[in-house]
C-alpha cells in the first residue's frame, strides 16, 4: 500500500521541530528550501517530520497558528519538490519517548492529557486530512514501557475514530511499545480500519548502531564495534523482523519502519554496509521505511562526514 501511494523510501527531517531548543533561529534555519530539492534529487519519495505537541499547541492547550503555519510551509516545500509526507507526533503533552532530555510524564494514566491528544489529532485532521493522497498521519512516536501497552491500544483506537470522523481516508501509522520495536509489533490491537498501518523502528543492535551514545543504559558507551565483529547478517534481521511481518499478515495491513540508522561515530564505510544488509531485508519484504536522519542528531545522512559514500548510501534507504 505505501510503496503504491510514495511513502516507501524517504528520510526524517528530526531535530527540527522536535529534540531542539524551539528558538526562531533553530524553528527558521534548521530546514531550508534547499533540503526538501535535495532530499528530492536523491531519489527518495516522501519526508517524516517529527513535531513536538509544543510547536503546535500553547501552554494552556490552546493551538498555536505559527506551528500549523510551518507545517504548511513544509507541505508547500514537499508538494513543489514532489515528495510526500508523514506527520510524526513526537512528544505529547504527559509522554515523551526520551526519558533522559524531557521531563513529560502522567500521559497514560491522565484522561485530561489523553483528551488533549485527541483534541491535537482533530486539529491536525482538519488541517490536513484533506491532503490524504500526500500526507500520513503517525499518532505517536516510540512508546517505551510494556506496561503501557493495554492502555496505549485503547487510547489510540479512541484517537484513530475521532481522526475518521474528520480525515476518513488518511493514513495512519502506530507502533508498540519498546521503543515502536519489531518483536513487539504483535501487542498491537488489531487495525481500527482498512488505513492504520504498523509501523516500527530499527536501530538494532544497539551495541553496533548507537556506539558512543550517552542517552541510552543499554550499551557501554565507551566500546567500539566494527561491522565484521557485530554478526549482522540479513538472517539477522529476518528473524527480527518475523514477528512484525507475521503480525501484519494476519491482521491484512502492512509495516513502515518509520526510523532506522547508523550514529555518526560509525566509519562510513560500516555505515554502508549496515544499510546494505538492512535494506536486502526491507526490500524482500516489501516494508517501506524513512531513515534517520537528514542532517546531524547524529545520524545525518547529509553530513559532510559521508561525502565519500552518500551516492551508494542514499540508494539504501
Amino acid at each position: 500500500m505505501l510503496k503504491q501511494r510514495g511513502f516507501y523510501r524517504g528520510i526524517n527531517l528530526g531535530g527540527w521541530l522536535s529534540q531542539c531548543d524551539y528558538s526562531e533561529e533553530r524553528l527558521n534555519g534548521f530546514i531550508k528550501e534547499a533540503d526538501f530539492a535535495k532530499i528530492a534529487a536523491w531519489g527518495l519519495d516522501h519526508v517524516r517530520i517529527p513535531i513536538d505537541y509544543n510547536i503546535l499547541e500553547n501552554e494552556d492547550g490552546t493551538f498555536n497558528a505559527d506551528g500549523f503555519a510551518r507545517i504548511d510551509w513544509a507541505l508547500e516545500m514537499c508538494r513543489k519538490y514532489g515528495l510526500n509526507t508523514v506527520l510524526d507526533l513526537h512528544k505529547t503533552a504527559g509522554y515523551s519517548f526520551d526519558s533522559y532530555g524531557e521531563s513529560e510524564s502522567g500521559f497514560f494514566d491522565s484522561t485530561d492529557l489523553q483528551e488533549r491528544f485527541c483534541r491535537l489529532w482533530e486539529e491536525i485532521a482538519r488541517h490536513y486530512g484533506k491532503c490524504h493522497e500526500t500526507v500520513v498521519f503517525e499518532l505517536l512516536n516510540e512508546v517505551t514501557d510494556r506496561s503501557y501497552i493495554d492502555r496505549w491500544n485503547r487510547i489510540s483506537n479512541i484517537c484513530i475514530e475521532r481522526i475518521r470522523a474528520i480525515a476518513p481516508d488518511t493514513l495512519i501509522l502506530v507502533g508498540s511499545y519498546d521503543n515502536n520495536s519489531a518483536p513487539a509489533v504483535p501487542a498491537l490491537a488489531a487495525p481500527y480500519d482498512d488505513k492504520v498501518i504498523y509501523n516500527f523502528h530499527c536501530y538494532e543492535p544497539l551495541r553496533f548502531t548507537h556506539q558512543g551514545a550517552y542517552w541510552t543504559d543499554a550499551i557501554q558507551p565507551e566500546e567500539r564495534l566494527s561491522f565484521a565483529e557485530s554478526g549482522i547478517t540479513e538472517e539477522y534481521f529476518e528473524e527480527l523482523f518475523s514477528p512484525a511481518i507475521e503480525a501484519a499478515k494476519q491482521n491484512r495491513t502492512s509495516l513502515y519502519c518509520g526510523e532506522f540508522g547508523v550514529i555518526s561515530v560509525v566509519s562510513p564505510e560500516d555505515t554502508v554496509k549496515w544499510f546494505r544488509t538492512i535494506n536486502s531485508v526491507f526490500e524482500k519484504h516489501g516494508i517501506a521505511r524513512c531513515a534517520w536522519s537528514y542532517r546531524e542528531m547524529d545520524f545525518g545522512i547529509a553530513d559532510d562526514r559521508l561525502d565519500s559514500v552518500r551516492e551508494e548510501l542514499v540508494q539504501l534507504i
